[in-house]
C-alpha cells in the first residue's frame, strides 16, 4: 500500500509537471530548423522523424500547402504525390478536377493525419527516380514536407541501397492539436513549408492565425530564426480557403538542401508591398500604353551607343528631348492614386520637400537623390525621355531581390520615379579591398547577397511572363538593404525574350559595362538570358577577389573567361585562381567551399553561352554552399 501511495503521488507530480510545462500546453511541436539536411541523426528532438503523437486525437484532417511546379502542377498529379483526394483537392482550391496550377502557386492539400507508432504523418507512395536520394525526395519532390531522416526511418532500403524503379513510402509531416490548442479553438493544424523570406507574422496574416498560437505551437520564441525549407504548423479554427493562396509568394527554387538566414540574425526579413495588386497592376499597364502611344510612338532608333558605356545604378537611357505631357495625361496620373494602392503619383512639390529642393547633400550618385517621404526615406531617380521599357518591366516583377518602384510623378517634361531606399547602398562600395571607406563583407554576407542576387536572376529568367534578361548586371546595379540582403536595380536594359527562336536575339545596339559583357554580345550582338548567367560569373569573382574586372583582366582586349580559362588550363588551376584572391580574404573563407565557388565562376564563365549553366542551377548550388557554410561559421 506504501509504495502503491508513493507511485500515486509521483505519478500525480508528474501529471501536474507536464500539465504546467510549456512543451506540453504551450508547444504542439519542437520546430525542425535546420536538422532536416543531418541525414543519419537518429536524434528526433527537433522532430526531424516527425511530429509527435501527443495530440487530442490519434486521427484528424489536416491541410498541407504545396507550391505547384512541374511535373506535380495539376490536381491530379499533386492528389497522387501526396495521396490525397483529388476531388477534395479541386473543391478546396476552388478549381476544376481537370486544372492545372501556375508555377509556385500554393495548393491546399487536405489530408488525414494518423499517428503511425510514435510519430502523426500521412503515407504516401513514391517511385525512385534517376538521380534521387533521400534527401533530393524530401527536399526537392516534396518540398520539405518530408525529412531524409523520416524517409529512412520508415523504409526497408538503405540510402546507399535507393535504386530508380523502387517504390518507396514518404512519411509526410502532419499533427493534430492538442487538447489545450481544441480548448482554444483551435480545429486544424496546416502544415506549411517555408521559403526564403518568410516569417511568421506574414504567414499568419496569409491564413488568418494568431502568430504567439502559432510560436506555441511550433515551440518557438519571438524574434527566433524561421529557416527556408523546413515546416510550420499553422494552428487554425476553420479550414483554409483559395483566397488566402491567390496572394502573390516567393518563387521556389529547386534546392537540393535549404536556403536560410545567417544565424544571429532576427528572421525577420525585408518583406515589401506587393506590386503586382490586381488594380495596381492594371493602373501601370495602362500607363505604360498612354505613355507608350502618347509619347513614344514614332521615335527613330538611337544611334548605336559606345559598347564601353558605363551605366550607374537605377540609370537608363537618357533623351534630350523635353515633351510636356498634355493635360488630360496629368489628369490621368492624378487619378492613379486613387485606383492603385502600392503606387503612389507624387507631385513635384511633394519630392522637392523631401529632398531638400533636390540638394546636392541628397545626391546619391548620377541623377538619383535621397529622399525623405512620410518619415521614411526613398530612392528618388529624375529621368528623361523613353520610360515605357521600365514601366513595363516593373509592371511585371514582383520580388524581394528585385528594387521595387512605389511611386511615380512628372513635372517640366522630367520622370521622377521613387523606389525603396537601399540604405547600405551598392555592392561596389563593400566588395572592393581599395574601397575608401574601409568597409567589408564576411564570407557569410558575400555567399548571402550572391544567393540573393542569383535567385533574383532566377526570378527574371524563369518567372516573369515573359522571361526577361536584365542585361546590366554589375556591381553598382546590386544595392544592399539594412540586413546586407540584395537587391537587383537598373532595369532600363532589360528585355524581353518572348517570341525569339530558342530566347536567342540579335541585336547591333551593344550596350553595357566592359568587363561584364558576354564575348557573343560583344561579337555578334547575341542577347539571351546567358549574358546574365555571364555577367553574375564576373560579379561573383570580383566578390571573391575583391578586385574590380578590369584590373582582374589587365590587357584592354582581355575577357573574364580569358583570365579564368589561363588560370584553369593548368592543373591545380583552382588553387592557383585562388591566389587572385587578397591574402588578407583568403585567411577568412573555407577553402574547399572557396574553390567550389570559383568552379561556378568557371562554368558562368564560359566563352560558349550554351555551355554555361542556367539560373535555378546556380541557385541550387550556391545554396549548398550556403548550407555548407553556416555549419563552417559554427
Amino acid at each position: 500500500m506504501a509504495l502503491l501511495s508513493i507511485f500515486s503521488l509521483i505519478s500525480t507530480f508528474v501529471f501536474f509537471a507536464l500539465a504546467s510545462s510549456p512543451l506540453v500546453v504551450l508547444a504542439q511541436q519542437p520546430y525542425v530548423g535546420l536538422t532536416t539536411t543531418a541525414c543519419t541523426s537518429t536524434d528526433n528532438s527537433s522532430s526531424q522523424f516527425g511530429y509527435t503523437c501527443n495530440g487530442l486525437n490519434r486521427s484528424c484532417q489536416s491541410y498541407l500547402i504545396f507550391r505547384s511546379r512541374s511535373p506535380y502542377n495539376t490536381v491530379s498529379s499533386v492528389s497522387a504525390l501526396l495521396a490525397s483526394s483529388p476531388s477534395q483537392v479541386s473543391l478546396i482550391n476552388s478549381v476544376a478536377g481537370s486544372a492545372s496550377f501556375s508555377t509556385d502557386h500554393l495548393v491546399i492539400v487536405p489530408i488525414t493525419c494518423s499517428c503511425s507508432g510514435q510519430y502523426y504523418q500521412e503515407n504516401a507512395s513514391y517511385v525512385v527516380q534517376s538521380g534521387d536520394n533521400y534527401l533530393s525526395i524530401a527536399n526537392n519532390t516534396y518540398q520539405a514536407l518530408s525529412t531524409c531522416q523520416a524517409l529512412q526511418n520508415v523504409n526497408n532500403i538503405s540510402a546507399s541501397d535507393l535504386s530508380v524503379g523502387a517504390k518507396i513510402t514518404v512519411p509526410v509531416r502532419c499533427a493534430c492539436p492538442t487538447k489545450n490548442q481544441s480548448d482554444a479553438g483551435i480545429n486544424y493544424l496546416l502544415t506549411y513549408a517555408t521559403v526564403a523570406g518568410d516569417d511568421i507574422s506574414d504567414i499568419t496574416a496569409r491564413f488568418g492565425a494568431d502568430a504567439t498560437a502559432t510560436l506555441k505551437a511550433n515551440n518557438l520564441s519571438v524574434g527566433e530564426t524561421i529557416y527556408a525549407f523546413t515546416t510550420l504548423l499553422i494552428p487554425m479554427e476553420n479550414p483554409p480557403t483559395s483566397s488566402q493562396t491567390t496572394s502573390p509568394s516567393p518563387p521556389l527554387p529547386s534546392p537540393p538542401s535549404i536556403i536560410t538566414t545567417p544565424p544571429g540574425k532576427s528572421s525577420k526579413t525585408w518583406v515589401y508591398v506587393t506590386i503586382g495588386v490586381l488594380g495596381g497592376i492594371a493602373v501601370i499597364a495602362v500607363l505604360g500604353t498612354v505613355v507608350f502611344f502618347k509619347f513614344f510612338r514614332g521615335r527613330t532608333r538611337r544611334e548605336k551607343i559606345d559598347s564601353t558605356m558605363v551605366l550607374d545604378s537605377f540609370e537608363a537611357f537618357e533623351n534630350p528631348s523635353n515633351k510636356k505631357l498634355d493635360e488630360d495625361s496629368l489628369d490621368f496620373l492624378d487619378s492613379i492614386s486613387s485606383v492603385a494602392q502600392s503606387i503612389k503619383v507624387y507631385t513635384y512639390k511633394e519630392l522637392q520637400a523631401a529632398t531638400e529642393n533636390f540638394s546636392s547633400s541628397c545626391l546619391i550618385k548620377g541623377s538619383v537623390y535621397r529622399g525623405k517621404i512620410n518619415g521614411d526615406y526613398a530612392a528618388i531617380k529624375k529621368m528623361n525621355g523613353d520610360v515605357s521599357r521600365e514601366v513595363d518591366i516593373l509592371n511585371k516583377i514582383n520580388h524581394s531581390n528585385l528594387i521595387r518602384l512605389s511611386g511615380i510623378c512628372f513635372d517640366e517634361g522630367h520622370w521622377y520615379f521613387v523606389y525603396e531606399y537601399a540604405v547600405n547602398g551598392p555592392l561596389s562600395e563593400w566588395i572592393y579591398q581599395n574601397n575608401s571607406e574601409g568597409r567589408f563583407l564576411t564570407w557569410m554576407q558575400r555567399m548571402q547577397i550572391a544567393l540573393d542576387v542569383a535567385t533574383g536572376l532566377d526570378y527574371l529568367h524563369h518567372f516573369t511572363t515573359p522571361p526577361h534578361v536584365h542585361k546590366n548586371i554589375k556591381s553598382s546595379n546590386i544595392l544592399l538593404d539594412g540586413d546586407f540582403r540584395a537587391k537587383i536595380a537598373s532595369l532600363g536594359l532589360a528585355r524581353s525574350t518572348e517570341g525569339e527562336d530558342g530566347g536567342f536575339a540579335l541585336t547591333r545596339h551593344i550596350v553595357g559595362t566592359k568587363g561584364y559583357m558576354a564575348p557573343e554580345y560583344l561579337e555578334n550582338g547575341l542577347i539571351s538570358v546567358n549574358l546574365d548567367v555571364y555577367a553574375f560569373g564576373v560579379l561573383l569573382l570580383e566578390m571573391m577577389t575583391g578586385k574590380e574586372v578590369i584590373s582582374l583582366c589587365g590587357g584592354e582586349n582581355m575577357q573574364a573567361y580569358d583570365v579564368v580559362s589561363l588560370v584553369l588550363t593548368e592543373d591545380g588551376g583552382h588553387e592557383r585562381l585562388m591566389q587572385l584572391i587578397d591574402p588578407s580574404m583568403r585567411e577568412m573563407y573555407p577553402l574547399d567551399l572557396a574553390i567550389y565557388v570559383i568552379r561556378i565562376i568557371e562554368s558562368c564563365l564560359k566563352k560558349n553561352p550554351s555551355d554555361r549553366p542556367a539560373m535555378d542551377e546556380i541557385v541550387q548550388s550556391l545554396s549548398k554552399v550556403f548550407t555548407a557554410s553556416l555549419a563552417w561559421e559554427h
